[in-house]
C-alpha cells in the first residue's frame, strides 16, 4: 500500500528566488509573508492555528490542505491519516480505501476461523473432543481469532466512523483551521457524500481493492469556503466565540467550478446552511512527497 505522490508538486515548492529569500529572513513574521505571496494562487483554504501558512521546512514545500509530514516516511503525505507499523507506511489518500478494506477482510477471516474452531470448541470445553495434542491447537486458534477479532472491530469501527464524517484521525485530534476558525466538520458534506468521497460513485466496485476514491488527493469540497469573502467577515464578527485569534491577511482566490460529481447532483448538501444551497464547492488539490 505505497502512498502515491502527485506528478505536479512543483506549484507547491518555492521559487529559486523565494526560497533564498526564506532562508535569509530570520524574523517569522517576513518568512510568513514570503509565503503568503507564493500561496496567493494555490487552492489552499487551511492554515496553523496561529493563522500562518502550513510550510514544511523538511520537504521544502507549501503544504496543500489535509497534508501532514509523516517523520517515519520522512515525506509530506496526501490527506494523511495515520502512520500504520501494520503496514509499515503511511495511511492517506492513495490507499485509505485499500487500508479499510484490509480491515474488514481481516475481520472477515477471523470470524471464520472463530466460526469454524468454535463446534471443536464447545467439545474441547464439554471434554468430548479426543484426548490429542490437537485439542491445544484449538484452543489456541480459538482464543487467537476472537482476540484479533475483537481489536479489528473496534479499529475498523472507528474508521467506519471517520468516513461518515469525512475527518482523518489527526484531524480527530486537532481540527482544521479555515479562516473562520478551527471546524472539525469543516471537510464533511453529509455522510453519503462522505462514503462517495472515499470508495467513489460506482457501488459494484466499493467492496473490490480497485482505487475508486474521487478527487487526486489535493481537492477536496468543503463547506466553508463557499461564501464570499464578505460573507465569511460578517460570520466571524457575528460569531466571535467561533475565531481564534485576529484575521490573517490571507489572499482571496476566486473558487473554480466544481469537478467533484459529489456536488453536480444535489441543490442541497445535509450539513450546509439555505445560503449555501446554490453554489459549487471548489476543490482544494495537493501534494506532498
Amino acid at each position: 500500500m505505497d502512498v502515491e505522490t502527485s506528478a505536479d508538486d512543483s506549484q507547491f515548492c518555492l521559487s529559486k528566488a523565494d526560497k533564498e529569500q526564506y532562508e535569509k529572513e530570520e524574523r517569522p513574521e517576513s518568512q510568513q509573508e514570503i509565503l503568503r505571496r507564493a500561496a496567493k494562487d494555490l487552492p489552499i483554504y487551511t492554515t496553523t492555528a496561529s493563522r500562518a501558512i502550513r510550510y514544511c521546512d523538511r520537504c521544502q514545500l507549501i503544504k496543500p490542505d489535509r497534508c501532514h509530514h509523516c517523520s517515519a516516511c520522512d515525506i509530506c503525505v496526501l490527506k494523511m491519516d495515520h502512520h500504520c507499523p501494520w503496514v509499515n507506511n503511511c495511511v492517506g489518500f492513495s490507499n485509505y480505501k485499500f487500508f479499510l478494506l484490509f480491515l474488514m477482510y481481516s475481520l472477515l477471516y477471523c470470524l471464520f476461523v472463530a466460526a469454524t474452531v468454535l463446534q471443536y470448541f464447545i467439545k474441547f470445553w464439554t471434554n468430548e473432543l479426543p484426548d490429542t495434542h490437537a485439542k491445544f491447537h484449538v484452543l489456541f486458534l480459538f482464543f487467537v481469532a476472537a482476540m484479533f477479532f475483537i481489536s479489528i472491530l473496534s479499529l475498523f469501527s472507528y474508521h467506519c466512523w471517520l468516513v461518515g464524517k469525512n475527518r482523518s484521525t489527526i484531524e480527530t485530534f486537532r481540527a482544521p483551521t479555515f479562516r473562520n476558525g478551527p471546524d472539525k466538520n469543516g471537510f464533511s458534506l453529509g455522510c453519503s457524500k462522505n462514503l462517495r468521497e472515499v470508495f467513489g460513485d460506482e457501488k459494484k466496485y466499493w467492496l473490490l481493492p480497485i482505487f475508486t476514491s474521487l478527487g487526486d488527493g489535493c481537492n477536496f469540497p468543503t463547506r466553508l469556503v463557499i461564501m464570499d469573502p464578505e460573507q465569511l467577515t460578517v460570520s466571524s464578527q457575528s460569531e466571535p466565540a467561533k475565531s481564534s485569534g485576529p484575521s490573517q491577511s490571507f489572499p482571496t482566490r476566486p473558487l473554480s467550478e466544481s469537478q467533484n460529481r459529489l456536488l453536480a447532483s444535489d441543490s442541497q448538501w445535509v450539513e450546509s446552511g439555505p445560503e449555501e444551497e446554490n453554489v459549487k464547492s471548489g476543490f482544494c488539490n495537493t501534494f506532498c512527497a
